[in-house]
């Protein structure tokens, strides 16, 4: 399919932010909606529905890696159509379940979709076509993952009080063909149309992931304090974003909301994500970006502190700072990684990020259910996650581009000994 020269990047970086808000959407927001119907028809409780939720990021964190070389090595169309065919199949599936052990083989499935199909995938092919403007571009990439959670809970509420939680899983098992199509027309890289990324021609130093071909590897990237540094922010962001994003719906019915309402909560939450992703990837073009990047943090950390006060009066604030925090620190970790790593192990290095960062979100959002059982309250949840964000703050201070000098010194003294 023919792309125009000028606008390729930019429908290539739409078709990023599609493959997303689906996936994502359906996976980690839109799942939340049916959390009611499953308690109330199988009188599970919320710790046993939510381990789910660590089944499917830890499982996403121990496939991203091996999948990161999929990618290095076949290209994102393959996986992408993977990835649209097995979210499909595991929402049929969920139509059909009779046990806890059906949901969580399903989200098994799921840890593969979310590689497959999810960030990394849509990074990956996006960056191929900037080299300029690259922090625009993760941003609108990124607005996918909050679409999804303004688009599927509310939708997936109102079929559910139309057909059932049953039916509406089989409704919905129709939109990851979407993904099927981004995969056949486009996926595709600049040069298997001829083209350059936009910006290839720039002399700016600025305008290179990593400067003149120094990408590191993922063995030269794992020896910087920085790839550490950022790996422990993703973590314990992670850990805090999914833990919240997997109990706000029921925190704010324990506080007496009515599905739908905790559903339009969730989704305006999701909405500052979208802004936030949009607005500080726009800013990390503009302004230093590691100044950006730990600007998000402090606006996280308020949101949590907001949110952990149990104060009804701050509720709309903390969630508003969270979503819009969140949104930005979420786009700048791909933008932090790209940049200071190189794009050429980006699947690689991405992929042991996504280890890390997953398996933390998987264990926030199952302990912080499994918290709330012993407390009946979600305060205790949100302190420790305060506390985890105020740490994630300290480990941003160390994140900057590694000095390639050093470690090919490094390496030297390695080989001597």
């Amino acid at each position: 399919m023919p792309i125009p020269h000028r606008l390729a990047p930019w429908i290539v970086a739409v078709a990023g932010m599609l493959v997303l808000m689906v996936s994502n959407g359906m996976v980690i927001s839109g799942i939340t909606a049916f959390d009611e119907s499953l308690i109330a028809e199988f009188g599970w409780s919320r710790g046993e529905l939510k381990f789910r939720d660590l089944i499917t990021l830890v499982g996403t964190g121990l496939v991203a890696p091996f999948i990161g070389i999929l990618i290095d090595r076949l290209g994102v169309r393959a996986l992408l159509i993977a990835g649209s065919l097995m979210l499909s199949a595991g929402y049929l599936g969920y139509a059909h379940v009779d046990s806890i052990a059906d949901v969580y083989l399903i989200h098994a499935l799921f840890a593969a979709v979310l590689v497959a199909s999810g960030m990394n995938v849509a990074v990956i092919l996006v960056s191929g076509w900037f080299v300029r403007h690259r922090g625009t571009a993760m941003g609108l990439v990124v607005l996918g993952t909050s679409l999804g959670g303004v688009l599927f809970p509310p939708l997936t509420s109102l079929l559910i009080a139309a057909h059932g939680w049953r039916q509406s899983f089989q409704l919905l098992a129709l939109a990851p063909l979407l993904l099927l199509l981004i995969a056949v027309f486009l996926a595709r890289a600049p040069r298997e149309l001829g083209l350059q990324p936009l910006g290839a021609d720039s002399r700016s130093s600025d305008a290179r992931p990593h400067g003149h071909g120094d990408d590191l590897s993922l063995a030269e990237a794992t020896r910087t304090l920085s790839f550490w540094a950022l790996a422990a922010v993703a973590g314990l962001s992670f850990y805090c974003m999914l833990g919240v994003i997997s109990s706000l719906r029921l925190h704010l019915m324990d506080l007496g909301a009515d599905p739908l309402s905790a559903s339009q909560s969730f989704a305006w939450m999701m909405s500052m994500a979208l802004c936030g992703k949009f607005l500080f990837g726009f800013l990390a073009d503009r302004f230093n970006q590691r100044a950006v990047f730990i600007g998000n943090l402090l606006i996280m950390l308020t949101g949590i502190l907001s949110l952990a006060s149990m104060n009804p009066a701050l509720g709309v604030v903390a969630i508003t700072l969270l979503g819009l925090g969140w949104g930005g620190l979420f786009t700048l970790i791909q933008i932090q990684a790209v940049n200071n790593f190189g794009l050429t192990h980006a699947g690689k290095i991405l992929g042991l990020i996504t280890l890390i960062d997953a398996s933390c979100g998987g264990l926030g959002a199952w302990l912080s259910n499994q918290l709330h059982a012993g407390q009946q309250s979600y305060q205790l949840s949100f302190q420790i996650m305060t506390g985890l964000m105020l740490l994630a703050l300290f480990a941003a201070l160390a994140v900057r581009k590694p000095r390639l000098k050093s470690i090919l010194s490094a390496d030297v003294t390695d080989e001597r000994r």
